[in-house]
C-alpha cells in the first residue's frame, strides 16, 4: 500500500477558506483538471463560519463539505478497494472512473489503498468541486501527460459516453447511484475495458420487495413479486438488469461478489465484463415462491408455461407467485472472494481473530458461495410459524442440516436466516424435532 509522505501530501489540504482556485486545460490532457495553487507568500486562512465536516476512514482524513455521505457505506467502499487492488496486482495497471464521486473519498481510497495509476473523479454537482479537489490533493497529481487524478463535473452518462467515443477505457468503473436508476449500465459497459470491473448500485428496497413491479420492469426488465427473500431478489434483479443490457451490446457479465446492507438499503454488485453473450440464457430465468407450502423453484424461459408447485398436484395455484427474469446463478465467485479475504488479512482488515464486520462478511460470502446452495434463503421465523413452534436456534438447525448431509450457511443478507438445499418441509421437521428435544430437557 502507498504510505503518504510530505511529498505526496498537499500543504493546503482541508482549508475552510481555500486559496484561490484555478481551472486549466492541460494541452496534453484528455480532461479538465481542477487544481489549486498559490504564490509563495500566501498563508493558509481559516473561516470560522465554515460548515465543512471532517471524517476519517481507514486512517484517511477527508472533508465531506455539504455532500451526501454515509459512514455505514464504508464496508461497500472496502470491498471495492479490495477488488481494485486485486485487479492492479493481476494486471499491473489500474485506471478507475468514479462516476458519482460525491466528496471523493472512494476516489481517494482507490488512489492510496489500491494504488490506482489514474482516477477520474466525476460528479454532476458543480458545488462539490472544492471539496473533491481538496480531498484528492492529498495525492500529488503530476500535471503532465500522466496525471494521477483528474476531476470532472458532468452528468455521469455524458462523461462515460465521451470516454467511450475517445476510446479512453477504464479498468474499473464505480457507479454509486441512488434508487433504481439503471440508465448508467449501457454507457458504463461501453467505457469499460474487456475483463474490466463494473461496480453498480441500487437503493430501491421497495422494488426488490415486490411493491413496485412496474418500476423494476422499466428499470431492470424484471417483474418482481413479494417473496420472503426480497433483499436477495434485489441483488438478483440488479445483476439480471446488467446481464440484459450487456447481452444487447454483445457482452456477458459475471458477478464476483454481491453485497446487501440494510441501511438505505444498499444493493452493491461487482461484475466482470467480457465479450460473448450468456450461453443458452443460463442463470437468467424466473423464480417462484409458493405461499401455501413455502417452496421455491427456478424456471427457464422454455418452462414458462409449465409453472406449478408440487403441493398443488401440478395444477395452477393462486398461492404461486413468480418473479423474473432475474439472475438465478451464484451471487459470489468462491475463488475471488477467497482472494479478497486473503488480501484483507494481509492488510490487517480481517483475520487473526479481528472479529471485524468485514472479516465476518467475507467469511460469510465464502460460505454462501458453496455451489450446492440454491437461490434464496430460509427465514427461521417463517419455519417456526409453519411448524407452529418457537423459532429454533440457528446454530442447532445448521448442525442438524450438516449432519444429514445438506449444505447450509448463514446469510449475510438476513441475520436469522440460512441458505440451504434442504426443502421447507425438511426445515419444518427439524424445527419440530428441536422443539421436542427442548421439551424433554
Amino acid at each position: 500500500m502507498i504510505t503518504l509522505t510530505p511529498k505526496t501530501l498537499s500543504p493546503f489540504s482541508f482549508l475552510c477558506n481555500p486559496i484561490p482556485k484555478h481551472q486549466h486545460q492541460n494541452q496534453n490532457s484528455k480532461y479538465t483538471i481542477v487544481t489549486q495553487y498559490s504564490d509563495s507568500n500566501s498563508k493558509p486562512t481559516f473561516n470560522s463560519n465554515c460548515e465543512s465536516e471532517f471524517q476519517t476512514e481507514r486512517g484517511l482524513k477527508f472533508d465531506i463539505g455539504e455532500t451526501f455521505f454515509r459512514h455505514e457505506s464504508a464496508t461497500g467502499r472496502d470491498l471495492g478497494v479490495l477488488a481494485a487492488a486485486l485487479y492492479k496486482r493481476s494486471k499491473g495497471k489500474l485506471r478507475v472512473l468514479d462516476a458519482l464521486c460525491g466528496c471523493g473519498i472512494r476516489s481517494l481510497r482507490y488512489l492510496i489503498e489500491a494504488e490506482a495509476d489514474f482516477v477520474l473523479a466525476n460528479d454532476a454537482n458543480d458545488d462539490n468541486r472544492k471539496v473533491i479537489t481538496e480531498n484528492l490533493s492529498q495525492v500529488e497529481s503530476n500535471s503532465g501527460d500522466d496525471p494521477r487524478w483528474a476531476v470532472t463535473l458532468s452528468d455521469a452518462n455524458r462523461i462515460m459516453t465521451e470516454c467511450y467515443l475517445k476510446r479512453d477505457f477504464f479498468d474499473l468503473i464505480d457507479i454509486d447511484s441512488f434508487g433504481s436508476d439503471s440508465s448508467f449500465l449501457r454507457s458504463a459497459i461501453n467505457a469499460l475495458k474487456l475483463d474490466g470491473l463494473l461496480y453498480v448500485t441500487s437503493t430501491d428496497g421497495f422494488s426488490s420487495g415486490g411493491r413496485r413491479p412496474q418500476q423494476t420492469l422499466a428499470a431492470y426488465g424484471a417483474y418482481v413479486r413479494p417473496m420472503p427473500y426480497s433483499n436477495e431478489l434485489g441483488l438478483r434483479m440488479l445483476i439480471g438488469g446488467a446481464v440484459r443490457v450487456a447481452s444487447v451490446l454483445g457482452y456477458r457479465v459475471t458477478p464476483l461478489f454481491s453485497y446487501y446492507s440494510y441501511h438505505g438499503p444498499i444493493f452493491r454488485v461487482m461484475l466482470r465484463v467480457n465479450r460473448g453473450k450468456l450461453p443458452d440464457n443460463r442463470n437468467y430465468g424466473f423464480i417462484s415462491y409458493c405461499h401455501n407450502c413455502g417452496s421455491s423453484q427456478e424456471y427457464s424461459w422454455p418452462e414458462l408455461g409449465r409453472m406449478s408447485c408440487p403441493c398443488s398436484d401440478s395444477k395452477v395455484s393462486k398461492s404461486l407467485v413468480v418473479s423474473g427474469p432475474l439472475w438465478t446463478g451464484p451471487l459470489h465467485d468462491t475463488v475471488y472472494i477467497t482472494e479478497m479475504l486473503r488480501l484483507a488479512e494481509e492488510w490487517g482488515w480481517a483475520g487473526s481473530g479481528s472479529g471485524t464486520d468485514l472479516d465476518k462478511l467475507l467469511n460469510q460470502m465464502v460460505a454462501e458461495s458453496d455451489p450446492r446452495l440454491p437461490f434464496g434463503y430460509t427465514k427461521l421465523d417463517e419455519v417456526a410459524s409453519r411448524a407452529k413452534v418457537n423459532s429454533p436456534p440457528l446454530r442447532a438447525v445448521m448442525s442438524i442440516l450438516e449432519k444429514e448431509g445438506y449444505a447450509a450457511s448463514r446469510s449475510h443478507i438476513e441475520s436469522n436466516a440460512i441458505k440451504t438445499n434442504c426443502s421447507m418441509a425438511g426445515c419444518i421437521r427439524i424445527a419440530k424435532q428441536l422443539q421436542q428435544c427442548s421439551s424433554v430437557e
